[in-house]
């Protein structure tokens, strides 16, 4: 196979013959959303029943908790519609939860007692057991606040022209499926090595309720506002720090992406290992279970990783054995917060920066990336995630210690030949246009999501209140008035009727108890 840099391929990729390769990128988005009480405290009633069952409505469903909701979009190539799509989902949701909010931020709201936090229920059925007891396994592993934390998780396929126009130019003779994998493995690689850059721009979790931490010491220097919130002066996301998707047990598991069978193998050693940590934890064999297994990883998606290759798995399979089916069908990117100043938790300027950017990720040479070099990479993030305002942070680069805004510089010039490609495919201007706006953050970190969460929080009196429920207020007023733009209130609720007939079915088709359910189930993985 050629082995060309990311000016060749950009340069090959636009001429007549190949300027359409990159029509047709698919995205989904699933937005993670705390339902609270109008005080500003978290919601303790049930899952919204008029919104359908969570088990088997694929649209709205629950995530950890009963009060966290989740909105999954499905898969379209109009960045519009996924946004029409995403809102439309928390309108009518917002109809059924009566006097409720949806909490517009990452990091939760105030949150009394860890027990105020109810785990999902996902009715009777032998899976819908299964979710609930895996939740109560990382209650009892994590505890249930870190779980009260929200993201937005972004998926991405490319299109079967890129594919075909990549191996011509690159002259590959590698089977397709085969291909496919390695180039998204090696956008994954790359994507690693520069995730940093997502938490410096879109980071939005710089502060944090007190409640939080639940009376115990952290070691990051925290300030006090006046209102009690605890915020680190050039933070951007902690969610993606220590306080957030953390696992101690897991900061050994030396999950690779080299290769398929090298990530697939890391995965399953972790599914089989048993953990030191959690073997006293009752499994699903006890009398009285607390969690599925006491292994490293109740199941795979335990894996707390920002970005993960995906392929849709079919009835009874689990994501390890849908990748060795079939490769790596999308990219799903769970490293954003909640956009705070977007009704949805997500733009659609950030859409387009995310297109432009993992285009680069996947177009530009990826090295192997050795365990060593993992490793320097989070270092890098973590440094972001609580000191990535502050103008004289440096990251650590191939060629020594780099200001953080010099190396965003240099991946911004090379953005910017990417969103000109992306353009001329497209017929527009809009990733140019994106890559400019996101770029000004690079110049004055206080245009970066976390800098205008500060700005407004400092900004603020006790008198004002929280600026979340400030914002939760403004966003259901919103969706309460706009008209719906793709479903429609009809489409929905028919929908969440056909959910409670798809969970009745699940119920019906069990033909054994649920711990033989178990037994069948991990002898399978």
């Amino acid at each position: 196979m050629k082995q060309l840099d990311l000016n060749t391929k950009l340069e090959l990729l636009s001429n007549d013959v190949q300027k359409g390769a990159f029509k047709g990128i698919k995205r989904g988005i699933e937005r993670e959303a705390l339902r609270i009480q109008r005080t500003g405290k978290i919601a303790k009633t049930p899952h919204p029943e008029k919104t359908g069952h969570a088990l088997t409505n694929q649209h709205i469903t629950t995530d950890f908790s009963e009060s966290l909701l989740e909105f999954i979009t499905p898969v379209s190539e109009n960045a519009e519609e996924t946004l029409n799509q995403l809102a439309d989902l928390q309108k009518f949701t917002l109809q059924h939860m009566g006097e409720e909010l949806l909490w517009p931020m990452s990091m939760p709201c105030f949150i009394e007692d860890e027990s105020d936090i109810e785990l999902a229920q996902f009715g009777s059925s032998n899976i819908g057991k299964m979710k609930t007891l895996y939740r109560e396994g990382l209650k009892n592993r994590y505890g249930s606040m870190m779980q009260a934390i929200a993201g937005v998780h972004f998926n991405i396929s490319f299109p079967d022209s890129l594919w075909s126009s990549l191996q011509a130019i690159e002259h590959s003779t590698q089977a397709r499926e085969e291909y496919i994998s390695d180039k998204y493995l090696g956008l994954i690689r790359n994507f690693k090595r520069e995730m940093w850059l997502i938490s410096y721009l879109f980071g939005a979790s710089p502060a944090l309720c007190p409640s939080f931490l639940q009376g115990k010491n952290s070691k990051l220097p925290f300030e006090k506002l006046p209102s009690g919130t605890l915020y680190l002066e050039y933070g951007t996301a902690l969610r993606l720090g220590d306080l957030g998707y953390t696992n101690s047990a897991q900061s050994s598991l030396k999950v690779m992406y080299n290769n398929l069978d090298e990530y697939i193998a890391g995965l399953r050693a972790a599914i089989r290992s048993r953990s030191d940590l959690y073997h006293e934890i009752p499994d699903y064999k006890a009398a009285q279970p607390k969690q599925l297994n006491q292994n490293i990883l109740q199941i795979e998606n335990e894996f707390y990783s920002p970005i993960r290759p995906k392929r849709n798995a079919k009835s009874g399979e689990t994501p390890t054995q849908a990748l060795e089916r079939g490769g790596i069908e999308y990219i799903e990117i769970r490293a954003l917060d909640v956009n705070p100043f977007a009704e949805t938790g997500i733009s659609l300027e950030q859409i387009y920066f995310l297109d432009v950017l993992l285009t680069y990720c996947l177009l530009k040479p990826s090295p192997a990336l050795d365990w060593s070099a993992q490793k320097l990479a989070d270092r890098n993030l973590q440094r972001v995630v609580n000191q990535g305002r502050d103008p004289s942070l440096t990251l650590t680069a191939d060629n020594g210690e780099v200001l953080l805004r010099d190396w965003a510089q240099e991946i911004f010039a090379q953005l910017r030949k990417v969103a000109d490609v992306l353009d001329t495919s497209n017929s527009t201007t809009r990733y140019s246009d994106v890559i400019e706006h996101f770029y000004a953050s690079v110049e004055e970190p206080e245009l970066t999501f976390s800098g205008q969460v500060m700005a407004a929080l400092k900004a603020r009196t006790p008198e004002q209140g929280s600026l979340g429920i400030e914002l939760a207020e403004k966003y259901k007023l919103a969706h309460r008035n706009l008209a719906y733009r793709f479903y429609d209130d009809q489409i929905l609720s028919e929908l969440a009727e056909q959910s409670f007939a798809g969970e009745a079915a699940v119920r019906k088709a069990d033909d054994k108890d649920f711990r033989s359910f178990l037994d069948d189930y991990f002898a399978k993985a």
